[in-house]
Parts: structure tokens; sequence; C-alpha cells
């Protein structure tokens, strides 16, 4: 099995990346719209792929980080979720944010991606909230999120209880605790 792939970019799309290695060998490799934006003006790459071998084809799909490839064979684990769903939830969202997503059972928020029903987004939380306790990814991206969905939370706790009478300040501080 192929671990990863290293070499200059010779091709560069929002799906895919065309990675040249010695003697002019070139992969055309699957990426997500976040590889794409970390790829984007960078002459050389280092990809960690998963290899799909299909009776009609092999395909490659490629990640920079062994934690973005991780998760990406978690989402293949959950029945009804293919390589290419995946690889449309991986790149709606970063692999911190789909962390937390699917740890808080945030099933609204993965039924906006395109392809996601309510059915696979519950699947999705279900099949995969115990290994994501487990799967280490950068905390200052999940900080980073967290915050952001606390925040608006926050602010919408504090204007509801505003809205049945109570003080600003009160109500911050309640919600705060």
């Amino acid at each position: 099995m192929l671990d990863y792939i290293k070499g200059e970019i010779v091709e560069l799309t929002p799906t895919a990346a065309v990675l040249e290695i010695a003697n002019g060998l070139g992969y055309y490799i699957n990426i997500a719209l976040g590889t794409y934006n970390e790829l984007s003006g960078k002459n050389n790459a280092k990809l960690f792929v998963y290899e799909a071998i299909r009776e009609d084809a092999h395909v490659l799909y490629g990640f920079l980080t062994k934690d973005e490839r991780e998760l990406f064979l978690l989402l293949l684990s959950v029945s009804g979720v293919g390589a290419n769903t995946a690889r449309v939830i991986l790149s709606a969202f970063s692999a911190g944010e789909l962390k937390t997503i699917i740890e808080s059972g945030d099933s609204k928020t993965l039924k906006g991606i395109k392809g996601i029903g309510a059915k696979t987004a519950e699947r999705i939380i279900v099949d995969l909230k115990d290994k994501m306790m487990k799967l280490q990814i950068e905390n200052s991206e999940v900080e980073l999120f967290v915050a952001q969905k606390n925040s608006a939370q926050k602010a919408e706790a504090v204007a509801a209880l505003v809205m049945l009478g109570f003080a600003q300040a009160a109500s911050s501080k309640a919600v705060d605790k």
C-alpha cells in the first residue's frame, strides 16, 4: 500500500492534483477543497494517499495529514458513504471541525452538505462518535470551531433570556455559568 507521494505539482484543480515524481511519472490524485487551498501557489507537495482498488479502476485520494486520511477512512466505514461523498464532506469541513460536529451529534450541520440526507447524517454520527474520541486532531483548530459555535449559541441564549424579561448582564452571567 502507498503511504504518501511526494513530488512536483504539475497540475492543480479544486478536485485533483497531478504530482510528478522521478523519471517523469505523474500521479493523478483526487483531493478535497481544503487540500487544494493549501497547495495553491506551491511547487512541490507531499500527500498522504489512500488507494481505492476497484474492478474497473485504481483511484488515489490525497490528504495533507495522516489525521485527515484517517478521518476519510472512518467515513468510508459508514454504510452509504462512498469515497466521493467522504471527499465532499472533507471539502465542507476541516478535520477538526468534522470531529467536533460528530462528537456533538450535530446532524443538522451534516445535512447541509450536498448528498447527505438525515439518515446518512445520523448514521455517520452514531457509527463514528466513539471513534472520534480516540482520534487526535490539532486542538487549536477544534477549539476555534467550538468557540465560534459556542459564541453563537451563547448570543442566542442571552437574547432569549432578555426577551423573557431578564436583564442583559444577569442573562450573560447565567449563560456563562
